[in-house]
């Protein structure tokens, strides 16, 4: 328990440091009106998929789900595994350990992952690259002058290019490591087609929510102790996945807010939408596209004003 502890504590402390000294400290002066000088330190590439790589070897062996890898060289492959390390997916230990030592490479494996890399090159290059020129042409364009209508297909096209930027570098990934004769898991599973926001997340960041499910919400308890310390423990997962993706409020908000039609439907949304299909697809993708004005706009004001504009225009 000791050596787990610590293993979590120094990863937990190194990313903290890294990611989110800067934050802690431009809260804390905008609070106590203090002048603390921010640290500016470079935020080492890929530091958030390997912190939790490293932590779930720990946890496996502890938890008996995977044996002690004897290897240094095949240990520092799984946690540096270049095809995912910059953007996922983020791999479990458990799911990978045979194949670090006993994994084949195969001409139709080469192939498969070769078309699969194309694929996710093609979503990347083709697709989320020329959606963001639209939103960028739209978000640069003064608040005052953007339409009901400009301000709609901006985000509807923001969410189109994170899906297929995403979706695109993790299907390079699974490609590249099929390439290499490691089995990936699959990131995204048509993620806009979910009929609710839990659903949602069972398609969208799959090895994220997936890391976070079996590691933290289970280490809290899960749904074990109660709804209300369920209801706890999924505000918990949220806030944290926001935090995971940026030291930001914005990306703060963003959690909170799937956390809180996440509960929502437990609390019985999820029963009533099951009544019409559509209107239940409807209230996701509404739900989706606010969230992701707090994701990406980039600041709280910046993003109530944005809203304020998508749903009440004729109080601009």
């Amino acid at each position: 328990k000791l050596a787990v502890a610590s293993s979590v504590l120094i990863n937990l402390g190194l990313l903290g440091i890294f990611k989110y000294t800067d934050f802690l400290i431009g809260a804390f002066n905008t609070v106590t009106g203090k002048g603390v000088p921010l640290l500016n330190l470079a935020l080492p590439i890929g530091i958030s998929f390997y912190t939790f790589q490293t932590m779930s070897y720990t946890i496996d062996v502890y938890r008996g789900k995977a044996g002690v890898q004897t290897s240094i060289i095949a240990f520092g492959a799984y946690v540096s595994m270049f095809p995912q390390l910059i953007a996922g997916p983020i791999v479990r230990y458990s799911t990978i350990a045979g194949e670090l030592t006993g994994r084949k490479e195969t001409l139709a494996g080469f192939s498969e992952g070769a078309v699969l890399f194309a694929a996710g090159l093609g979503k990347k290059v083709l697709f989320a690259n020329q959606l963001g020129q639209i939103w960028n042409e739209i978000i640069h364009i003064v608040p005052e002058q953007r339409s009901v209508l400009m301000v709609w297909i901006g985000i509807f096209a923001f969410g189109m290019q994170i899906y297929f930027d995403f979706s695109g570098y993790s299907d390079m990934a699974v490609g590249l490591g099929k390439m290499f004769g490691f089995t990936l898991v699959e990131n995204f599973n048509y993620p806009y087609i979910a009929s609710t926001i839990t659903d949602f997340w069972r398609r969208w960041h799959i090895s994220l929510t997936s890391w976070f499910r079996e590691y933290l919400y289970f280490s809290l308890g899960g749904n074990r102790k109660g709804k209300l310390r369920t209801y706890i423990n999924i505000s918990i997962i949220f806030v944290a996945t926001g935090l995971w993706h940026g030291a930001s409020w914005d990306f703060i908000c963003w959690g909170v807010f799937h956390g809180f039609f996440m509960v929502l439907e437990r609390l019985g949304l999820g029963k009533l939408l099951e009544k019409t299909k559509v209107i239940k697809h409807v209230y996701t993708i509404l739900v989706l596209c606010v969230g992701w004005t707090f994701f990406r706009v980039g600041d709280v004001g910046l993003t109530l004003q944005y809203l304020k504009r998508m749903f009440l225009p004729w109080m601009y």
